[in-house]
This record gives C-alpha cells, structure tokens and sequence, in this order.
C-alpha cells in the first residue's frame, strides 16, 4: 500500500494533491492514502481565519474552502491530525474526530483508526507544560491566550492513548518525540537548523508527552512535521517482558513550498481480508467510553489517575468484553459513515464577507457518535462554561495584565513527570534559508541550491540493548512540490512568503517590542572572507533560557 506522508500543510490542499499527482505519473505508482501531519488549517470562511494564531497578514484563505463548499472533492482519501496553526473553532467540533470534507478526515484531539486493517493514531496540537493539565475549556471567541492554549496538549488524551494495548502501525504527532534526534544524523539535522542545537545537545527538543507515547506504543512508524526539515532516524525499543524488542521508524517532513522536502511516499504491507475503508477502532472507542468520566472542560489542574491508593480506577485499557460492547452499541457496522455535514456557510471568492464572526457550532457527526456511545461532547459543554462567564472572566484578566498580544514563555517542569522542554515555537525564526541568500547576495556569492539527495536511508538503530539489524526503508527519492524548475516569478513568491510560520506569533513585533528581543547566533562567528553563514534568530523572553528550572505552579487563572 503506497501511502503519501507530508508535513506541514498550511492551507494548501491543491498544491499537495497535484504533486501527488505528478508522483504517481512519473513513478508509475497509485497512492492510497494520504497523511498530514499537522498545520492543516481547514478554514472554511472569513470567521475560521479569526481563530488562528498567525499574524494577520499570513490569515489567507488558501484553498480548503473549495473542498468544504464541494466545489472539488479530495482525489485521495486524506487524514490529519491538528498542529499550532488551525481553524481551531473548526476542529474543536469534532474532538473525537471526523470528516471536515468528503474523503477528508480529522483525527481528533487523539484517536485511533483503521485503514485496510492498518492500525493509524495520532495527537493534535504541541505540548505546553503550563497548558498540559488544563480540561478543553477553549470556546469562541477566543482571546489571545484562549487562541493558542486550544492547540496545546492536555494531559487526559495522553493518558487515553497509554491506555492501548494492541499494536499501533502508524502513529502522527505535530511536534516531534524529545530525544528522536538522537536516533538519526544529528549532525546533518543541525547543519539544517543550527539554531537547534543548544535545544538538542541538552535534550529540551520537542514534546515529552511524545515521548512518553513513543516509549509506550512503539508503532512501526511515526510521522512528525512542524521544525519544517526532513529528518529519518530509526529507534529500537528495549524488549517489553517476552515481547520481540520492536522498532520505530521516524520521519519528519517539511511545509509545503518550493523546493521543500515536504512529501514523501511510504511503502506499507496491506493486511488481506480487511475492510477497504476506513473502520472504527474498537479498542481505542472502549477507552473513550472508560475514560468519558475524566473529562474535563474548565482551566484547573487535573491529574490522571494512578495507582498510589487514592484512586479506586487507574487501568482503563480495554478488556474484550468491552470491545464487544462498543461494535455492538454501533450494531455491528464499524465502517466510519460518510455523513459529513456543512455547519458554517463556505467562503465566496466572489462574495467576500471580512467581517464575519467565528462559528461555534456544534457537528452533528461528534452527536451521533456522542449518542451511540454515551460519550460527552466536550466542545458543547465547554460553550456552557463559556457562556456562563468564563471569557469575560479571562477578558477582565487580559485587561488588568495589560491586554498583551504574545504568548507566555515562562513553561517551568514538565508536567508529565519528566523534565522540561522549550518547543520550538517560542523561537521567532527569521527565515534562515531567505537569510543565506541574502547574505551570499551581498558577498557576491551564488545563490545556494537545497540538496536533493537520489534516496534517503534511515540511519542504523540506536539503542541500549542489543538487538538485529533492521532493513532499511526503502522510500523513493524526496518530492518536492515543483516539478517543474521553479520560475523566477515562483522565487519571488516564496521570498514574500518563506517566514517560517510554525515559529511566528499572533501580533506582528512592534518597535517597542523589537527592541526587547534577544537575538542569538548558534555555532561560530566566521569571518569576512567566510563562505558559510549562520542563522539570525529571535527569541522571546530569553530569560527562560538562562533562568534555573523552577516547579510549576498549580494556581488557576
């Protein structure tokens, strides 16, 4: 089964489908299945731009809406999970996942399904410390501290995912597990990012959460994006009890541009004899009925269940019996029905209405699948506590704290109990790519041209039990998405638009603020006869990088 792997979407749908396109042409393959891994940005309207958190002038339509509207129906059946830059009111509808558009579906905040009897979970969203014990309790409008915690992890959807049992095939994160950089060239990673390696050498790169799952599912693949770089590594995973030791096999992708790594096609066994569309998962819907009681849809802290005497349940990993009950309170049918539905008007191109407010809708496929599995549709009961006050109580906060655009940076320990980590979207980049041309420019240099490498070999497994050599995967050479050599006017374009959006902030950095920031070169100075240039960064709030690690705080706003 040939499935198409791609990084960061950002709007742009057409553009990815018609590489795809010319993949399958010139490789004489047929794709089966797409996976994004994060950035989607499902916006169908004027009001859905409103919730992401982007500076205003990159809230741009892109081309979703013609999906939503039906004007074009997706040509390969696509699945996503959630990132740091989304139509968040949109996705919030469908918390335990759903189609946002014929033959496009969403994972949810966390889930689980099945493809052709292969096993496909994912997590939306980044991890944030000072979030990750924090309910679903977002709604509409937001605030500028309600628009980026809604993307943010929590606690719960991870200790639903460690509830599984059953082997997980592939498995999607935003942001990547702390520590796969370890399990992979490194060095070439850092020759990319140089701005990452103070992050790397002392393991603050990216989610614990993550990491915590990787360790507890090993699937056979997982798929990351958001640091827009390609990255392989491979990870062998110590033995569990008598269990064969299992490995990992990790690829990062880029955003979609010219002359990016941003797809790559994977070739995975099929399973015979199963169902040729997408299927409920019956373990992982038995944990979203064992775990429908921890729930929560306010701001306190909350943490899991463990088995330290306080609790009376800690296990709700699914038995059979529980299983059975699930398929059988779907009456058999596991097959996902294909009832999307339209909640919100789409937009027209010919018709543009800039002032349109957010939609809060709730979907009618989270009710049917709320009713037919008892389950608590969180995103309606979180708008009862919004409208019972909870924005106007965060609206009078922002006031009295000054009313700041930016986001807090201040993320003391990790909360899932291992240590801290700084994500990289704290780190305002100032496009390093755009950069070195810039500098070559004026040294009189030639324009730097990105390798593309004739195949990509994972690298050896790392791990600290012995265990043997596993083959390499065998991917076809990177795609970028130009097929043709890339136009002067296409060089243009993505000059204006290469600022590294998984990395920007809401409101665009005034001079006040400018001068405030801290910037920080990685690597060495060259000097002025040097061919080599090193990346000019941003970082906000530098202090959190100098100050000692400090306990988080359990005070609610």
């Amino acid at each position: 089964m040939k499935i198409a792997v791609e990084g960061c979407c950002h709007g742009e749908l057409d553009k990815i489908y018609e590489t795809i396109e010319f993949l399958e042409k010139k490789e004489g393959v047929k794709v089966d299945l797409l996976l994004c891994c994060g950035d989607f940005q499902a916006v169908r309207n004027e009001g859905d731009m409103k919730c992401m958190a982007v500076p205003a002038k990159y809230r741009t339509m892109q081309t979703f809406y013609k999906y939503y509207s039906g004007e074009k129906k997706a040509p390969i059946l696509t699945i996503f999970i959630g990132g740091n830059h989304e139509a968040s009111n949109h996705l919030q509808e469908l918390p335990y996942g759903g189609w946002v558009a014929p033959n496009i579906y969403y994972l949810g905040y966390a889930g689980v399904i099945r493809y052709k009897g292969i096993r496909i979970g994912g997590l939306s969203g980044i991890y944030k410390s000072h979030d990750y014990r924090k309910g679903h309790h977002e709604f509409p409008p937001y605030n500028p501290e309600t628009l980026r915690s809604v993307y943010h992890i929590r606690n719960v959807e991870v200790f639903k995912l460690k509830q599984l049992q059953m082997p997980v095939d592939i498995f999607m994160s935003h942001d990547w597990p702390r520590g796969i950089y370890h399990y992979g060239s490194t060095e070439e990673l850092l020759q990319k990012k140089k701005f990452l390696r103070h992050e790397v050498e002392t393991n603050t790169l990216g989610s614990p959460a993550a990491e915590e799952l990787l360790a507890h599912l090993q699937p056979g693949y997982w798929f990351s994006a958001h640091l827009h770089v390609k990255f392989a590594a491979v990870m062998q995973h110590p033995p569990k009890g008598n269990a064969a030791p299992r490995a990992t096999k990790f690829l990062s992708l880029d955003k979609c541009l010219p002359r990016r790594e941003f797809l790559q096609i994977v070739d995975i066994p099929e399973r015979s004899d199963s169902y040729e569309g997408l299927e409920y998962d019956p373990e992982w819907l038995a944990i979203l009925k064992a775990t429908n009681s921890l729930q929560r849809t306010t701001p306190h802290p909350w943490n899991p269940p463990e088995n330290n005497g306080l609790h009376e349940r800690w296990d709700f990993s699914a038995s059979e019996a529980a299983m059975m009950e699930v398929v059988e309170d779907l009456s058999g049918e596991l097959a996902i029905p294909e009832n999307f539905t339209k909640t919100v008007s789409a937009f027209d191109p010919d018709k543009p209405l800039p002032h349109t407010a957010p939609s809060c809708s709730t979907n009618a496929q989270t009710t049917e699948l709320c009713a037919k599995l008892g389950l608590t549709d969180i995103y309606g009961k979180a708008g009862e506590h919004g409208r019972a006050g909870w924005a106007a109580e965060q609206e009078e906060k922002e006031e009295e704290e000054g009313g700041s655009g930016d986001e807090l940076s201040e993320y003391p320990t990790d909360t899932s109990a291992q240590s801290s980590s700084f994500n990289p979207d704290e780190i305002t980049i100032e496009d390093e790519w755009e950069e070195e041309e810039e500098d070559a420019r004026a040294k009189g240099d030639a324009p730097s041209q990105i390798h593309m490498t004739p195949r990509m070999l994972l690298p050896e497994p790392k791990s600290d039990v012995s265990s043997p050599r596993l083959p390499l995967m065998n991917l076809p050479p990177p795609s970028h998405s130009t097929p043709a050599a890339a136009s002067a006017r296409d060089e243009a374009e993505l000059d204006e638009a290469e600022l590294d959006e998984a990395e920007v902030d809401e409101a665009e950095v005034d001079d006040e603020a400018a001068a405030r920031i801290l910037k920080r070169s990685s690597g060495a100075s060259g000097d002025s006869g040097s061919q080599t240039t090193t990346p000019r960064i941003k970082r906000r709030n530098q202090v959190i990088y100098a100050a000692a690690e400090e306990e988080e705080t359990s005070d609610c706003i």
